[in-house]
């Protein structure tokens, strides 16, 4: 099944209004991607989409809801949805729960979830982040940690972009996620002007081998379900059989349909996948060159290293020791 998922454009960036949430980072976001259409249109970008803000809410049902938007009418297709921080402490299981279904519904769609400080406890009592890497505030990691035993929680990552779900860890983080959005979504002048402009700290440049992102509102619903396991297990045990069958497609058809959906063969976006996890165990553990490929599913370390070296411009050895975090 095939659905159209957005207008190109425009860029719709929803926020999520839950009880107890910062309104100054839900308002301040909201500022921050005007500007970026205000710069934008002074960079003569005619060709970049106009981004809308919207405003969301779960009712006691379990509904999502419109609250308002900076246009007419309520967006149809979100690409990304923030969950802001909250100056509470973490949220309660009832609230959880009944926010679980709309984001998975979103998830499930091509959605980006995005998330600010205690907001990744949305997304990870989901259970979309089970198995996969997550950071938070460091007062909560222990509480993330304990409560979600399944979620890789990362305590010494300010920022955790990993494809379709973005963490970040501060209260304040929102800021360094909104410009991590704009460029992605809008490129790097956008992002830096948009800080310039704010006069706040321009997003960090990203390292080789963070530098992938997956399109995700391609509309193909059979491809973007192969896309999301492949990011929930990291690309391993993943050969053209496996991918097909996730997708519930034969295998003819399956490549033809990944690659015009997101203009990679398979074995290229599991590459992707696989490096993206490898730097992040370069930069932030002590394992050594074998035992990462292993890690990330390549039998033959040789091979890992020319792949590692083909995506980053750099041998994992020479990545660890520029970006290797210290302690």
């Amino acid at each position: 099944m095939r659905a159209k998922t957005d207008n190109p454009a425009r860029l719709d960036i929803g926020l999520l209004l839950y009880p107890g949430a910062q309104r100054a980072a839900v308002h301040g976001l909201t500022d921050l991607f005007t500007v970026a259409n205000r710069v934008a249109a002074e960079l003569g970008a005619v060709e970049l989409p106009q981004i809308r803000v919207s405003h969301w809410q779960v009712d006691e049902a379990g509904l999502l809801q419109w609250v308002e938007d900076s246009g007419s009418e309520a967006a149809t297709a979100l690409r990304v949805m923030i969950i802001p921080p909250s100056l509470d402490s973490a949220p309660h299981a009832e609230l959880l729960a009944r926010h679980r279904l709309p984001l998975n519904q979103l998830h499930g769609r091509g959605t980006v979830l995005a998330s600010v400080c205690i907001g990744v406890f949305f997304i990870a009592a989901s259970g979309l982040l089970d198995g996969r890497p997550a950071c938070t505030h460091w007062n909560y990691v222990q509480a993330l940690a304990q409560r979600f035993p399944l979620v890789r929680v990362e305590a010494n990552q300010p920022l955790l972009d990993d494809g379709d779900i973005m963490t970040s860890a501060g209260l304040m983080a929102w800021t360094e996620l909104g410009l991590r959005l704009l460029e992605r979504f809008m490129g790097a002048t956008v992002a830096r002007e948009t800080a310039r402009y704010l006069a706040v700290e321009p997003v960090a440049a990203p390292l080789p081998g963070a530098l992938f992102n997956p399109r995700l509102d391609h509309g193909d619903e059979a491809v973007l379900k192969v896309q999301h396991w492949l990011q929930g297990n990291g690309g391993q045990d993943a050969d053209l059989a496996a991918m097909a069958a996730c997708a519930g497609l034969e295998e003819r058809t399956f490549l033809r349909r990944f690659r015009a959906a997101t203009g990679l063969r398979p074995t290229e976006y599991c590459q992707q996948v696989r490096v993206g996890r490898a730097c992040r165990l370069l930069e932030f553990t002590r394992r050594n060159v074998e035992q990462i490929a292993w890690g990330v599913g390549y039998q033959d370390p040789g091979a890992f290293r020319k792949v590692f070296q083909r995506i980053t411009g750099l041998t994992p050895s020479e990545y660890r020791r520029r970006f290797a975090v210290s302690g």
